[in-house]
């Protein structure tokens, strides 16, 4: 395993998100209540009519013939009535109820008078007040295919077709591996030792991103031994292993003596972006037959959340049996330097209608702060800037805009 040229930013996504799709897993069964989330494994299909039956859309009267009809009884949600047998007679019906068989009409109550005798009278409105079976989707129809994510609508359609369980991808397992002898856990820098500030905060983008996250080990010792038991330790229980730190050929690097040792192979081996190119994703032969998958993130915490974006997310995603959404694009607020050869991912602020990202500030590969005050990246391909206007291609981090900054 040796140092190779850098990929091309757009082409390590792919790359990473067609490793994920070739590892995807199987089917799950799990209760409709808990598929909030997860990923269809099969097509949605419906197992009835939709409706199953004539519903009526409004509080009123169904009726049969002309007016004005004599009342023959009620007919509530969740009865079956029997039919309307004869002309001139009506009953009086609630918003989602079955409708009799032979009503001709529906009459809304405010549309409706009843007389001296009991009788009622009345015009229907020009637009049946009733829901027809099959009008929203007929038996057998494929209403999502596999691969859509789902999420409180898909789960109520469900529910609406009678699915007491749900057929999804299982949820990716992810571990954290922090190196870093200088790192400190608790308390502020200081004395040439800083703080991980990339242990607590991985696992919450691994979750964003749809995996489970299983243990966080570390500091991890700087020596190749403590490297190798932490990694495989890890693999026994994870898909995927996220590491930090280490990615270069530094004197205290042994990710990449580790892989070898663990007759692993680069999926990527740095990435032509600007801040995080020493970032790699490697395929790990498991026990079972199945690959797992190591993600090497840079120990500079920005150059890490890019490599997460990159790398992790499309893994992560094709994994899920999910399709890579195509970059939207917005317009920028200000000038954005490009980076020679190198893709750059400028860290940015959306305005509140999130069609306009300024850059932020604070942005060196060591911060954070600009990325606490960010949506998301700004992409400015090789050999090109972005000129304050341009409509530049934007990649969003799992966040809602307006959640901040």
């Amino acid at each position: 395993m040796t140092e190779s040229t850098p990929v091309d930013w757009e082409l390590a996504r792919t790359l990473a998100y067609e490793a994920g799709r070739a590892a995807v897993g199987g089917v799950e069964t799990i209760p409709l209540a808990e598929a909030d989330g997860r990923t269809l494994a099969e097509p949605l299909r419906t197992l009835t009519d939709l409706p199953a039956f004539p519903t009526s859309s409004i509080d009123g009267w169904a009726v049969r013939g002309s007016a004005p009809w004599r009342p023959v009884g009620r007919v509530l949600a969740g009865g079956t009535p029997p039919p309307l047998t004869e002309d001139g007679t009506c009953v009086e019906i609630a918003t989602g109820a079955m409708v009799p068989e032979h009503a001709t009409a529906l009459i809304r109550i405010e549309d409706s008078v009843t007389g001296a005798d009991g009788r009622v009278a009345g015009e229907p409105r020009t637009i049946p007040d009733r829901r027809l079976p099959g009008e929203e989707a007929h038996l057998g129809e494929e209403l999502f295919p596999a691969g859509t994510p789902v999420d409180p609508a898909v789960v109520g359609v469900a529910a609406t077709c009678g699915y007491e369980t749900l057929g999804v991808r299982p949820e990716p397992r992810a571990a954290l591996l922090v190196f870093g002898d200088e790192l400190l856990t608790s308390g502020p820098p200081g004395g040439g030792r800083v703080r991980d500030s990339l242990g607590p905060q991985v696992p919450g983008w691994l979750r964003r991103y749809g995996a489970t996250v299983g243990t966080v080990t570390g500091p991890v010792k700087d020596t190749l031994d403590a490297h190798l038991d932490a990694i495989r330790s890890a693999l026994d229980t994870a898909d995927l292993v996220c590491t930090t730190g280490g990615t270069m050929h530094g004197p205290v690097d042994h990710l990449h003596p580790a892989l070898a040792e663990l007759g692993a192979s680069y999926i990527v081996n740095t990435v032509a972006v600007r801040p995080g190119f020493p970032m790699l994703l490697a395929r790990v032969p498991g026990p079972d037959g199945r690959p797992r998958f190591l993600a090497g993130l840079p120990g500079n915490p920005q150059s890490a959340v890019i490599a997460l974006v990159t790398l992790v997310a499309p893994l992560l995603a094709g994994l899920r049996g999910r399709a890579l959404p195509p970059l939207p694009s917005v317009v920028a607020g200000a000038d954005v330097a490009g980076r020679g050869d190198f893709t750059h991912l400028a860290l940015a602020a959306l305005d509140p209608a999130g069609r306009t990202a300024t850059p932020a500030g604070h942005v060196g590969s060591a911060m954070l702060r600009g990325l606490a005050n960010s949506h998301g990246f700004v992409v400015v391909r090789p050999g090109a800037r972005a000129a304050a206007g341009d409509l530049v291609p934007f990649l969003p981090l799992p966040l809602t805009p307006g959640e901040r900054p």
